[in-house]
């Protein structure tokens, strides 16, 4: 690869989940460029609320207003019985301002040309975009962006941005959830459920841990390696390449994509604001991109798996994880600041707390300040000693003026 940022550094667009209107405006406040969502048919993600139409419009307006593109996500496999209902939908979309519709099915961006010619079309990832020959048909046909398929190496990009037409955007996920089949194509969960996994209903069999059956010694489990757990052989790392954010744009990488749409607020915010500030530097510092500590260590705070840079890097590390499918969780969310005012800063809880804790508080775009709350004063103006109820209201001395939606979180203490 060359040895400079091929595209222009003020393309480079950061696109975060936004599974309902509060991960919406994590998302937003925390510095996406654009969002991605899902209407309530035709999208890859059934758990989280989705939008309906009206919800959409509203959605649409508040990101506009805030310079925040959204594409809305067509991307499940549909079944004959489901096309006709096609029309509607993306008119639906198209009436609600969308910036761009995101397909997977050849047929569904046909009809989308049909119905909706004003809506940029995006090529999902399912689609499996695996060389510049499949890129450039995908321009041909209409679309505006292809989102490549996430086992492409580096250089394999490189490749496929010299040989397509500069007009033609490249998406990449940057981090996120891992699927141990091919481009989320997966057959495993319908197999084992019933659930469909290419629409939208995922069990996430993957996660579960294996052993070793013979079929004339019923009862009698074989471990896949010498563990009496069994190990976990289909389950992925996470993906995290916030350190390779040089090395992405310069192979050609236009989007930076965060996976995430059944993920919390909590999460969509400091992985939407770590990225966020790593694009930023590398923008000031496209030579000599170097995060700082802290910076890098923002997506550890999330609930994650262990991280690995996917395919990006051919001799990257190993991307699976054979001892545990759960999640590392070293932080919990304590609250969310609705103002500060008078030297006191006023708060929605979360998750219980003390008084005399010391927090973290995060705000867009900065390092989080370290702060120890000694003081809590509940709604009635009465001083209580911890604050035990979700949502609840309570204020505390803050010199510093946070900004609205700033968090309050707090590190796990370690068990015995």
């Amino acid at each position: 690869m060359n040895n400079k940022i091929i595209n222009p550094l003020s393309k480079l667009e950061l696109l975060s989940p936004a599974g309902d209107s509060e991960r919406l405006a994590a998302a937003v406040d925390y510095g996406a460029d654009a969002v991605y969502l899902g209407g309530q048919a035709f999208t890859m993600r059934y758990s989280p609320k989705n939008f309906n139409f009206e919800e959409l419009k509203a959605a649409v307006e508040f990101s506009h207003s805030r310079g925040v593109k959204v594409y809305v996500t067509c991307n499940a496999l549909p079944r004959n019985n489901e096309i006709p209902r096609f029309e509607q939908f993306i008119k639906e979309i198209e009436a609600a301002g969308a910036d761009a519709a995101i397909i997977a099915d050849l047929g569904l961006l046909s009809l989308l040309k049909k119905y909706a010619p004003s809506l940029k079309t995006h090529m999902s990832t399912q689609t499996g975009t695996v060389n510049y020959e499949a890129a450039r048909t995908l321009y041909n046909m209409g679309a505006q962006r292809v989102i490549l398929a996430r086992e492409l190496s580096l250089d394999e990009i490189a490749e496929i941005r010299a040989k397509t037409p500069p007009e033609l955007e490249l998406e990449a996920f940057v981090h996120g959830a891992m699927c141990v089949s091919f481009s989320g194509r997966c057959l495993l969960s319908q197999y084992l459920t019933g659930r469909d996994a290419n629409r939208g209903d995922c069990a996430q069999p993957c996660r579960w841990s294996y052993v070793l059956a013979e079929e004339k010694r019923p009862g009698q489990f074989f471990p896949v390696r010498e563990d009496e757990s069994g190990s976990y052989i289909l389950n992925s790392k996470d993906l995290c390449a916030i350190e390779i954010l040089d090395k992405i744009a310069e192979a050609g990488v236009t989007s930076f994509k965060i996976e995430g749409r059944a993920k919390s607020a909590y999460y969509t915010a400091i992985i939407t604001n770590a990225y966020r500030m790593a694009l930023d530097i590398l923008k000031k510092e496209p030579c000599n991109y170097i995060l700082p500590d802290w910076v890098k260590n923002e997506v550890f705070k999330v609930s994650h798996r262990e991280y690995c840079t996917g395919f990006f890097l051919v001799q990257g590390e190993a991307r699976q994880n054979y001892e545990t499918g759960g999640y590392i969780r070293e932080y919990d969310v304590i609250a969310v600041i609705e103002e500060c005012k008078d030297g006191r800063a006023f708060a929605s809880l979360r998750n219980k707390f003390n008084a005399g804790d010391e927090v973290e508080i995060v705000s867009p775009g900065v390092k989080f300040d370290i702060v120890t709350i000694n003081e809590i004063v509940n709604e009635k103006g009465e001083v209580i000693n911890s604050a035990p109820h979700a949502m609840m209201k309570f204020s505390f001395p803050c010199e510093k003026n946070y900004p609205r939606n700033s968090i309050i979180r707090k590190k796990r203490e370690l068990s015995p």
